[in-house]
């Protein structure tokens, strides 16, 4: 995880880094913010150290690219209209909620391209095969969890990211 870190545009220094370990047995990480990651008890136990390295990739783009801090200010700015919108409208409570998290759904797809996307130039900064690390991991995802998505999904599918990291330039 080290060597990601110092590759990344705004690095984190390993001091600041703290990372905790959630008891699940499915394949899964996250990005808590403020140098806060999470991987899965699931993660651990069937990834190889390849694999983690791009799982932790993806983590590190979303913190390199800012996108908790940002996802948070659009909670904040969706909650904000649906306050308004609902004292404009009164009738509209009983879309608001769903039409909240469309927006919010779609605003976090697309961050997960460019932390994919992301991970891939931080895998390479390191002198790793980037893209080809990614495709086989998300690969691996998806053969051992299946193929995730949908449209009230926060990812988009992950047969949907691999064709994303594989027109990478390489």
């Amino acid at each position: 995880m080290v060597p990601l870190l110092q590759h990344m545009d705004h690095p984190i220094s390993p001091s600041q880094v703290r990372v905790g370990i959630l008891d699940d047995s499915h394949i899964n990480a996250a990005n808590g913010g403020g140098g806060d990651f999470y991987v899965t008890l699931g993660l651990l136990r069937k990834a190889n150290d390849d694999e983690l390295r791009a799982v932790m990739a993806h983590e590190i783009a979303h913190a390199d690219l800012g996108h908790v801090a940002k996802l948070q200010r659009l909670s904040t700015g969706l909650q904000l209209g649906t306050v308004l919108l609902e004292q404009l409208f009164p009738k509209a409570q009983a879309i608001t909620p769903v039409a909240e998290q469309l927006v919010a759904n779609a605003y976090t797809r697309r961050e997960e391209y460019e932390a994919d996307s992301h991970g891939v130039e931080l895998l390479k900064r390191t002198g790793a095969d980037g893209k080809a690390l990614m495709v086989h991991t998300l690969m691996w995802i998806q053969q051992t969890e299946g193929d995730s998505g949908g449209f009230f999904a926060t990812h988009p599918a992950t047969g949907d990211r691999i064709q994303a990291v594989r027109q990478l330039p390489s």
